[in-house]
């Protein structure tokens, strides 16, 4: 797990958070030292791709947590226990195992591995990562957009008074 902090076995139906430097790959830990996850075709074990923006399936896998961690960190990440009632580990292996092979459609922004293990854990396909994502953007809109505003007000309102300061000199 994560080389900083002290290494705490996971149980199985918890989520497991891989670091992958901009953005965090998810997955659901089923037992005996393995997760399963969603894979886009572009990403080999242990790693995620940016080109997953670009694919529109991908394939559930069942891999052993120390290939797919590789060089990387994770942890144990259940953090919406506190919003939602998990699920019974039972239930959420024997479904996570059940759906490995299968091919999903695939959205980064709507059907991506952090939905897939939010489903499985709480029965509720949700992104953290979108959701801060859509946040930070909708927030640097409306801030290019009041940057813009205050400039024209400043331009209107001080704009005109130089000009008729330079004519009145």
């Amino acid at each position: 797990m994560d080389h900083e902090e002290k290494y705490v076995e996971p149980n199985p139906g918890d989520l497991i958070e891989f670091k992958r430097g901009i953005y965090q790959h998810w997955a659901v830990y089923v037992g005996d030292g393995f997760i399963v996850h969603l894979v886009p075709p572009c990403a080999g074990a242990g790693s995620g791709s940016v080109m997953a923006v670009v694919v529109d399936r991908a394939m559930v896998k069942k891999e052993k947590l120390t290939d797919v961690v590789g060089n990387d960190k994770c942890r144990i990440n259940n953090s919406l226990d506190q919003e939602c009632n998990p699920r019974p580990a039972q239930v959420i292996v024997k479904e996570a195992c059940g759906l490995v092979g299968n091919e999903l459609p695939y959205s980064i922004t709507g059907q991506n591995c952090e939905h897939f293990v939010n489903e499985l854990r709480y029965g509720k396909a949700e992104s953290r990562q979108v959701h801060k994502a859509t946040t930070v953007g909708i927030l640097t809109a409306v801030g290019a957009l009041l940057l813009g505003l205050g400039t024209a007000l400043s331009r209107f309102l001080f704009g005109g008074s130089k000009k008729q300061n330079k004519n009145t000199e």
